[in-house]
């Protein structure tokens, strides 16, 4: 009863990394996680893409952390309807904001809400079988255009340029191996306002678009020249380099001849969706440089017929009920992960942990810094922290149970994740996602 009782909103990675932070310090500290959604596990279970097995490995880790005596996980339990603010701080000494960034980022042109224009962040997550999105997803485009310049952008590039063939071996659900084993799509065009010097890939995404079989990737020689400052911020970061390296090889070699092409294309700024009824195509701008490393737009304009848009131009954070929120950037506003409010005074007690506080910035490992920052802000504030006056955990149990809230435990996720594997396992597969919440809950619940 006397340890610091912290609760964090969310257990995705910021939320886990917070709490092994907080578990391996010299304080007495007991923490509990509330997640909206009946599994764990954030950003890596439902939006890394399933292709990528390496980086799903990182559950391993954060497995252990949710594993350990000392922390707990409801899931299932929304914040500002089920539990809220003033709940938390009945029941806590302090309150870590960790959930993320899930909303794509809005994109100003003409066109922008027709009909197959869609928003990366809502493909994503029903590839990857995100219990909150439609199972049932459009794909009639032989020729589909894609906005953005980050892993995003790839990643979806891929996924729409894959066969459902070459992905039966992840944990796709069957609904969206379903989906993906009609989708007519034969080119991909990802369109970058900026040169390949600012392309936000990391080198090893990069460089998997060209191993997924009966794909061709398609580089323009044209644009891979950059201006004398864009060649300096080449040479200064090896990551930037070995990305240049690699589109550069592309824009030289010869055309294999692949049934599938994703074309990158660089200095190409969307100036308008095309189309009546539905999306009919893209016009793009031509930019160029301007001698000082940033582009300038040419009044050169091109027009690609596609019969699908996906804007993969970043995420924004969500309001967050009783606490400030920053609309322009889309985080709570904050100092060294303690929270303020509009006039920059701080919420004592409150703090703000990964993209939900720096914005989408960073893989997943980057994370771990930004909540060690946060937790020394809060630890250092412990002693002067009023105590919270209803203390025994079992309270909050209760409090969950007589709103009615069918909340999962670290125990119900492992029965899930059982359950997950043993559906794998007959289709020789590591995992197959259960996808309905009401399924989700109720194996948790039961298994």
């Amino acid at each position: 009863m006397t340890a610091l009782r912290v609760a964090v909103i969310g257990a995705g990675p910021a939320a886990v990394y917070a709490a092994d932070t907080l578990l391996k310090s010299d304080a007495d500290v007991a923490v509990d996680l509330f997640e909206k959604l009946p599994a764990p596990f954030g950003l890596v279970r439902y939006g890394v893409a399933p292709d990528h097995p390496r980086i799903k490995q990182i559950v391993h880790a954060l497995h252990r952390v949710l594993d350990r005596p000392g922390v707990r996980l409801f899931g299932n339990v929304h914040f500002g309807t089920d539990i809220t603010l003033s709940d938390l701080r009945d029941h806590y000494d302090a309150v870590i904001a960790a959930t993320g960034c899930e909303r794509g980022r809005d994109l100003d042109v003409p066109g922008v809400d027709l009909p197959g224009s869609h928003g990366a962040a809502r493909f994503v997550q029903w590839y990857d079988g995100h219990p909150d999105v439609p199972r049932d997803w459009t794909l009639d485009a032989s020729s589909v255009a894609v906005i953005g310049a980050g892993n995003v952008a790839l990643d979806v590039a891929r996924i729409l340029a894959s066969t459902a063939e070459g992905l039966s071996g992840t944990e796709i659900p069957d609904s969206v191996h379903a989906g993906l084993a009609v989708n007519p799509a034969t080119d991909v065009h990802v369109f970058a306002r900026r040169g390949i010097a600012h392309a936000r890939f990391s080198p090893m995404e990069l460089r998997e678009l060209d191993h997924v079989p009966g794909v061709e990737v398609v580089v323009d020689p044209a644009d891979v020249e950059f201006d004398d400052v864009a060649a300096a911020e080449v040479r200064s970061a090896k990551h930037v380099e070995m990305v240049v390296r690699t589109l550069q090889g592309w824009a030289l070699r010869d055309r294999r001849g692949d049934p599938r092409r994703v074309h990158l294309h660089f200095l190409s700024r969307p100036e308008r969706i095309l189309g009546t009824d539905h999306v009919e195509g893209i016009r793009i701008e031509r930019t160029e440089y301007t001698g000082h490393g940033d582009v300038r737009d040419t009044g050169e304009f091109t027009d690609f017929p596609v019969g699908a848009v996906y804007r993969a131009i970043g995420y924004t954070g969500s309001h967050l009920a009783g606490l400030p929120f920053d609309h322009e950037h889309g985080v709570l506003p904050h100092r060294e992960g303690r929270v303020h409010d509009i006039d920059g005074q701080e919420m004592p007690g409150v703090y703000a942990v990964g993209w939900i506080k720096r914005g989408p910035v960073g893989l997943i490992g980057h994370t771990k810094g930004c909540a060690s920052e946060t937790v020394a802000s809060l630890l250092a504030d412990a002693p002067q922290l009023p105590r919270a006056p209803r203390r025994d955990p079992a309270e909050v149990d209760a409090l969950l149970e007589r709103r009615g809230v069918a909340y999962t435990t670290w125990t119900g996720w492992l029965a899930l994740d059982k359950h997950e594997r043993g559906l794998g396992e007959a289709r020789g597969r590591e995992r197959t996602k259960v996808v309905p919440r009401e399924d989700m809950v109720e194996i948790s619940r039961t298994g």
